[in-house]
């Protein structure tokens, strides 16, 4: 007999069975997928844009090193689409050392460009991605590189 922990509820309805029977029936591995299954490499997300009071698009971007590896420097050039889908600008987002695991925040201000002025941005290179322990380039920057938007300007690669 399997003993299910208190927190989970039996179904109510005999429609939740078939359910609740699959998930039992289940190899162990699968149910224990998401501690394993976890992502590694680079999150990079555009998490915020607001316009200032100055006229500007200030840019919030979230790093989390999500690999084994320790990282000296940590750079990405972007490129910035204008609302005809034309690069307007490259720029270089620094995020500095970054040990695994580790989250950083870093905003850029685009001086006389509205949010609104903006369509997307591609990660168009990573200029720096530096290993802490030997100070060699790494991979790890964009091989393993997921990319995450919230709001309405495109993010990705």
């Amino acid at each position: 007999m399997i003993r299910l922990p208190r927190f989970v509820p039996l179904p109510s309805t005999l429609a939740a069975a078939p359910v609740l029977a699959l998930l039992l029936a289940a190899p162990g591995p699968v149910l224990a997928q998401g501690a394993s299954g976890a992502a590694s490499g680079m999150l990079l997300e555009l998490n915020a844009a607001a316009d200032t009071p100055a006229g500007a698009c200030r840019l919030t971007y979230v790093a989390t090193n999500r690999s084994e590896t320790g990282l000296s420097e940590i750079a990405y050039e972007v490129a910035i689409f204008d609302a005809e889908g034309i690069v307007s600008q490259l720029l270089v987002l620094d995020f500095g050392a970054m040990a695994p695991g580790k989250t950083r925040v870093v905003q850029f201000d685009m001086p006389d460009q509205p949010c609104d002025a903006i369509s997307r941005i591609v990660v168009n290179a990573a200029p720096g991605c530096v290993r802490s322990e030997d100070g060699a380039q790494s991979a790890v920057c964009l091989d393993g590189l997921e990319t995450r938007a919230r709001g309405a300007i495109q993010f990705g690669l």
